[in-house]
């Protein structure tokens, strides 16, 4: 396991082994003295809201390093904070590929993949922080810092093209009037080949990382991150109005003429200003939370949004106890399980979510490392990123063979460490608890199912606009804006919007209808990765990066046409008589 670490070794050091007595006495100061429980810690600095005619306080927490020792206290309460910072995030993705607009799996199984969902993000996530150090190698497994997984946002459009096709091509049955009928054997074959494909996330995490981010720059990962929350935003705004399942088409059976369907209690047409009011609800509770909450109210928003929503919808009847009464009081993993099979079509969708997964999982360790106050360069940094982009791929495969979908490095518990000041394990570990506990309780999963589509819908498309926000960051702070890098992100932008904005452009280019299965099954991922804007676009973006050359720019011409090294500017920066350069050197200073 890791420990703090020098800046010239990466093997960690250990002290002289504590003997039974010490240990002893450790544990009486942690448990039975105040510095131990509660230690001095403002606490009510996470609960004091921000209202205009309140004091703000003028001192600042301490900071709790990666190994320090904090209290207990102190340590459950932060975990609690970054177990619900990242619960919206975690429960989303199940609810949404297996409901109607996914594999539309029976109540039971929904609730099942949400109890797990939180189970499986508690256990991966103690790999991401422990960090083994694999004997008789230079490698490690995870980050050794708080980098908690969830079910990757990059797998939903993947998968809901993917289940579509299924279901147009006959792998999954529809009824007479064409709609959906339950297929766990689609959400089996998704398992399968994300447990096949993870295989491509390892064996990136052995090169090395500054080859991988040449590979991969922010001109290539921020377009693909921001088109994965464009492409959710439209599912997430159809929740809002009412749901994504048949009811928000324009041709459907009479059982779905109001959402989510003619026998769900207070069900309204599609679009209804009730609906709309629901999910604003939530939306505008957000807002508020980030203008008006307290610090731990801030970094849980989301939440407390989707709980206010809920509260609204429950007492104007339009939940649902049917399926809270009939879901068990406890659950764990394998209770329900899917036959796993590889999918051909999904094979190179999958492949690009798990190289984005490796991208996404190198920028947020980044960001981690440097609210963590801990070095982001050199040799030991470098050893974070391959243990954590590691531990990513294997945690696809664990996953997969655990029910749950791929998973990857969250990014937003990052501000839960900057808000906190608490880069402490041992609060990672707490949050890993909580996400474990909740998930074995039932009922909540139930609870989380039985939400309305229009409240989590006004909860989702903030989180997935928040995502298309992030890939935004990415562009504007990894990517100078030449001429070159502009025509760049244009021409991967200009298919990757297209094929957002109309998915099926790509229907009817092969017009093969013959036996032969396997050609089909090529065929049918090609259109889907074509029909995928995020995969296209992160194509287009990587070829033309590796290929276009460098451009001359125009603070560069100047330079050599005063015979000076660009990359020697500092040099240069002054005359002999001290004056500075004006014009060209200023900007010089600029590349």
């Amino acid at each position: 396991m890791d420990e703090d670490q020098g800046p010239s070794q990466i093997v960690p050091q250990r002290g002289p082994k504590k003997t039974m007595g010490e240990r002893l006495t450790l544990v009486k100061r942690t448990l039975f003295t105040k510095q131990g429980l509660v230690g001095d810690y403002d606490y009510a600095f996470l609960l004091r809201p921000n209202l205009p005619f309140m004091k703000k306080a003028r001192q600042a927490a301490p900071f709790f390093g990666l190994n320090d020792k904090m209290p207990i206290v102190l340590a459950l309460v932060l975990g609690l904070q970054h177990a619900l910072a990242m619960l919206a995030g975690v429960i989303t993705p199940p609810i949404l590929m297996s409901g109607a607009a996914g594999v539309n799996l029976p109540v039971d199984m929904q609730q099942y993949l949400v109890s797990t969902a939180l189970i499986v993000s508690g256990i991966l996530s103690m790999i991401q922080i422990t960090r083994f150090h694999i004997h008789g190698t230079p490698y490690y497994l995870g980050t050794g810092l708080i980098s908690v997984v969830g079910i990757s946002f990059s797998i939903i459009p993947v998968a809901l093209g993917g289940f579509a096709q299924m279901y147009a091509n006959g792998f999954c049955p529809t009824d007479a009037d064409g709609t959906k009928l339950p297929c766990p054997d689609a959400y089996g074959a998704l398992l399968g080949t994300a447990a096949c494909c993870a295989l491509i996330e390892i064996l990136i995490a052995f090169i090395p990382p500054r080859i991988i981010l040449k590979i991969f720059p922010p001109l290539v990962t921020g377009p693909t991150v921001m088109l994965i929350g464009i492409h959710l935003i439209e599912t997430g705004f159809k929740n809002w109005a009412g749901g994504s399942g048949s009811c928000s088409d324009a041709t459907h059976t009479a059982f779905f003429d109001v959402c989510p369907n003619v026998g769900a209690p207070h069900a309204l047409p599609w679009g209804s200003p009730e609906y709309l009011g629901l999910g604003f609800s939530v939306f505008l509770t957000i807002i508020l939370c980030e203008r008006f909450g307290a610090p731990i109210m801030k970094s849980t928003s989301v939440i407390i949004g989707l709980l206010v929503g809920c509260i609204i919808a429950a007492a104007t009847g339009y939940f649902d106890r049917s399926g809270i009464d009939a879901a068990p009081v406890a659950s764990f993993v394998w209770v329900h399980t899917f036959k796993l099979t590889v999918y051909g079509p999904l094979v190179l969708p999958v492949l690009a979510v798990f190289i984005v997964c490796a991208c996404e999982a190198i920028g947020d360790i980044t960001a981690t490392c440097d609210v963590s106050r801990l070095e982001v360069e050199g040799r030991i940094y470098e050893s974070r990123i391959q243990g954590g982009v590691l531990a990513d791929g294997l945690n696809g495969i664990l996953a997969a063979l655990m029910t749950i979908t791929p998973m990857s490095t969250f990014a937003q518990n990052n501000g839960v460490i900057a808000l906190t000041r608490c880069a402490n394990r041992t609060a990672g570990y707490c949050c890993c608890v909580f996400l474990i506990i909740m998930g074995i309780f039932a009922k909540f999963a139930a609870a989380l199912v039985a939400i309305p589509s229009s409240v989590l819908g006004g909860m989702t498309t903030f989180l997935f606009c928040s995502v298309a926000v992030s890939g935004i960051a990415i562009i504007t702070r990894g990517v100078p804006f030449t001429r070159r890098n502009r025509f760049i992100l244009t021409a991967g932008l200009a298919i990757g919007y297209g094929a957002t904005l109309v998915p099926t452009y790509f229907d009817n280019v092969f017009s093969y209808s013959g036996d032969n299965k396997s050609l089909q099954g090529f065929l049918d991922a090609i259109v889907l990765v074509m029909e995928t804007g995020f995969t296209v676009t992160a194509f287009v973006c990587m070829i033309l990066n590796l290929t276009l050359e460098e451009e001359i720019e125009e603070t560069d011409a100047k330079l050599i046409a005063a015979d000076v090294p660009v990359g020697a500017k500092e040099e240069h920066d002054t005359h002999p008589d001290g004056q500075s350069f004006d014009g060209a050197s200023a900007r010089a200073k600029q590349v």
